[in-house]
């Protein structure tokens, strides 16, 4: 047996899902059919009206002294962020910061946000606007600490606040899509340098309706009182609920762009992705642990999912939101009237009460970054589901004394036996198990994803999370829901989890795919076959491939200010075996961001492929430096040294990865990989721990017997092998090795 270092699943990232690094819209560069919102006052003087103090058309707006007499407080402590001190001085107009090298002043130019949080904007070098690390509570009247605010609290792992100067508070790079219309971010690779443009801060009209120069050119043409039958312009009353939503979500969903050319009434799923349970950043349940927005919710909502229910029931075109007050309830009588009418009996609350609000239960606010969002999955509280997994709870948002336990007791009360949490303890618990690779609830997962009922969020959760899944069980399932599940957004994350397969049934099924009527499935097709030889296609396959990869370039090229854009390019390139552009990319990746851990394992790959280990180490141990406690990045960097005989080295980094990961199969087999030249004792005991703990992969076992039987102990041997080819009955290597047993147990020739 030929004593080298296995790596099975050592890459950290490599084939990710494109995209899902970059969260953020993207804006088509304005055409000269924009006039901005000022062209249509003198018609719609009203709206207007409306519109120009509404949190859409103040989503940014600038800094100025009467902004700042009006809505901010003159005077506040100093508060410390990243041993520095800042302070606001309204004379100035200023954020001064106070470190060890003196002090600065930033001057604030621009305000985004408002409805819960004023946010302010400072140029910095290179065209760089960077929101600042002051900003203001609306709803608390207080300065506070911004980056320090934006920490999220995820169960198992350590999360810290960015440098305020970070990228990802970058206005250009991060946060620009939804404050201003009509932007061009105009980014130079070459200069790492910005030549920003919009038409006009705020969320205007033509964002919603398209460009109204034609609009206005035949309004004014027209004779008095005769308005013109075709207006040349988008109007959302015509629009189907599906598209009105499509038109919101764009800036009310954590997505990654697939195209910069968006238009009022396109299809969400033609222009983007969306990011989903499987991401932590949610709870398993659903609900919002940080910063996710709406749409993934209201995915979830069984009002919404009936399709005649759309975001205009209930807010105006500007987002002002249309039942307040006394009226709070009749945003669901149209629906609900027997359950409104019924009061205090439904809600035990009384009546008047803010608890005597449907949105209260149903739609509570969660906080973060302080900011509050309201729970658009419209589900009734479920207190099993908050003690199961430690969600958020309507019923604590006011009683603030109170725990889940309680909640619960409470509701078991007023519904004995109510089975209403089942569905969502349910699937919330194959989401759970998914997240931690605990694949013994697979045939669960599959069946859950092929139910006419399921949750289309799950569905496309489950099957992003399969991905990582190594039984061969997944893919009649994933093959048929690529082709053939009524969703789009599932029919993708099918196609996503088979990259890698390149099994010609799978692949032939991904050709299909590449055909498919949604962008979205047609890009991620074209992601996992870039890799495909080209001469194996035929010519009507090469012509949808070609088409397809046009497309997933466009998305690959969006953000090229990015770093994980430039990291999805770089793993683009590597499939298609395109070295020198792959290398660049990585570098770019990194250069962006030093930190980005993807970008610095998949260079390294890539350098040890050339045989350039020297480069591809320097770029592991600045890893491992980063995140000494990543055991991804420490198990590439042990395989790197084991592969270039450094054993001692590459042994004790497999137990430092043994240590943050105690079940760590690939760390355990090449552990006794290395052992097997000195102490078969050891290398038994490490290779029936890998086995043990990844049974899905053969190599682990047949290695454990082959030990065994060197050992001379042909038996035991003998009895793995049965119970590895029981599971693989087509190993070849296994069953010649079995027979090798049965002889030195028999003692026979």
């Amino acid at each position: 047996m030929k004593k080298t270092i296995f790596a099975v699943g050592a890459v950290l990232v490599a084939g990710v899902m494109i995209g899902l690094m970059v969260m953020f819209r993207i804006n088509p560069v304005p055409s000269s059919g924009f006039t901005g919102s000022r062209s249509c006052r003198s018609c719609h003087e009203g709206f207007y009206q409306k519109w120009s103090n509404s949190h859409h058309g103040l989503a940014m707006q600038p800094y100025t002294e009467a902004f700042a007499r009006t809505n901010l407080l003159s005077q506040a402590a100093a508060i410390s962020i990243g041993g520095k001190s800042y302070r606001y001085l309204m004379e100035r107009g200023v954020v001064r910061e106070t470190g060890p090298k003196g002090t600065r002043d930033y001057r604030m130019v621009h305000v985004m946000g408002g409805k819960n949080v004023f946010y302010f904007l400072t140029p910095l070098e290179r065209g760089k606007l960077q929101v600042l690390p002051l900003a203001f509570d609306v709803n608390k009247q207080i300065w506070y600490d911004n980056p320090g605010s934006g920490v999220r609290h995820f169960a198992g792992r350590q999360d810290e606040a960015l440098e305020w100067t970070d990228r990802l508070y970058t206005f250009n790079t991060a946060c620009f899509g939804c404050h201003v219309s009509q932007l061009a971010t105009r980014y130079d690779i070459t200069k790492d340098a910005y030549h920003t443009t919009w038409t006009e801060p705020g969320i205007n009209c033509e964002t919603c309706h398209g460009p109204g120069d034609e609009h206005v050119r035949v309004c004014q043409a027209a004779p008095t009182n005769q308005p013109p039958k075709d207006l040349k312009i988008i109007s959302t009353k015509v629009m189907t609920p599906a598209q009105r939503n499509d038109l919101c979500a764009p800036c009310h969903a954590r997505l990654s762009p697939l195209t910069g050319a968006f238009t009022p009434g396109d299809r969400f799923f033609d222009h983007f992705d969306l990011v989903g349970l499987e991401h932590p950043d949610f709870y398993s349940d659903g609900r919002d642990l940080g910063e996710n927005y709406t749409m993934t919710g209201w995915m979830l909502s069984p009002c919404a999912r009936g399709g005649k229910l759309d975001c205009l029931h209930c807010h105006t075109s500007s987002g002002r939101y249309r039942f307040l007050g006394a009226d709070a309830n009749k945003a669901c009588s149209s629906c609900h009237e027997a359950r409104v009418k019924e009061g205090s009996a439904h809600t035990h609350h009384e009546p008047g009460s803010k608890g005597s609000e449907c949105v209260s239960c149903h739609m509570p606010t969660t906080a973060f970054a302080n900011m509050r969002r309201s729970d658009h999955s419209m589900r009734p509280p479920m207190p099993e589901s908050a003690i199961a997994f430690g969600s958020t709870l309507s019923c604590l948002n006011c009683h603030h004394d109170k725990t889940a336990a309680w909640a619960l007791d409470e509701v078991r009360e007023w519904h004995p036996g109510s089975k209403v949490a089942a569905p969502t303890l349910y699937w919330a618990g194959l989401i759970e198990a998914a997240r931690r690779e605990d694949w013994t609830r697979l045939p669960e997962m599959l069946n859950y994803i092929q139910r006419t009922n399921r949750e289309e969020a799950v569905s496309a959760a489950l099957l992003r999370l399969s991905g990582a899944c190594p039984d061969a069980a997944k893919w009649p399932v994933l093959k048929t829901v690529a082709l053939s599940d009524h969703s789009p957004y599932v029919r993708a994350a099918a196609v996503e989890a088979c990259q890698g397969n390149m099994a010609p049934d799978v692949v032939a099924v991904v050709l299909k795919a590449l055909r498919d009527e949604y962008r979205l499935v047609r890009v991620r097709a074209a992601l996992v076959l870039a890799g495909l030889p080209r001469e194996s296609l035929g010519a009507a396959d090469h012509a949808a491939l070609d088409k397809a990869m046009a497309e997933l370039e466009t998305a690959l090229r969006l953000r090229s200010d990015d770093a994980g854009a430039q990291y999805n390019l770089g793993n683009y390139h590597a499939a298609r075996r395109d070295v020198t552009n792959a290398l660049a990319d990585y570098e770019t990746s990194i250069q962006l961001r030093g930190d980005f851990l993807p970008s610095r394992v998949n260079l390294s790959s890539l350098l040890n492929s050339l045989g350039r280990n020297e480069e591809a180490e320097r770029h592991l141990r600045e890893a491992v430096r980063l995140a000494p406690s990543n055991a991804a990045v420490r198990l590439n960097f042990a395989l790197l040294l084991g592969e270039v005989s450094r054993l001692s080295e590459a042994r004790a980094e497999y137990l430092k990865v043994l240590q943050l990961e105690p079940t760590n199969a690939v760390a355990a087999y090449n552990l006794a990989v290395i052992a097997g030249a000195s102490s078969l004792v050891d290398a038994i005991r490490w290779s029936g721990k890998a086995a043990a703990w990844r049974p899905q992969e053969p190599r682990y076992a047949y290695t454990h017997a082959y030990y065994l039987l060197t050992a001379g102990n042909p038996l035991s041997a003998a009895t793995v092998l049965e119970e590895l080819l029981a599971r693989n009955p087509g190993y070849t290597e296994a069953r010649q090795l079995l027979r090798e047993c049965q002889k030195a147990a028999t003692g026979r020739p």
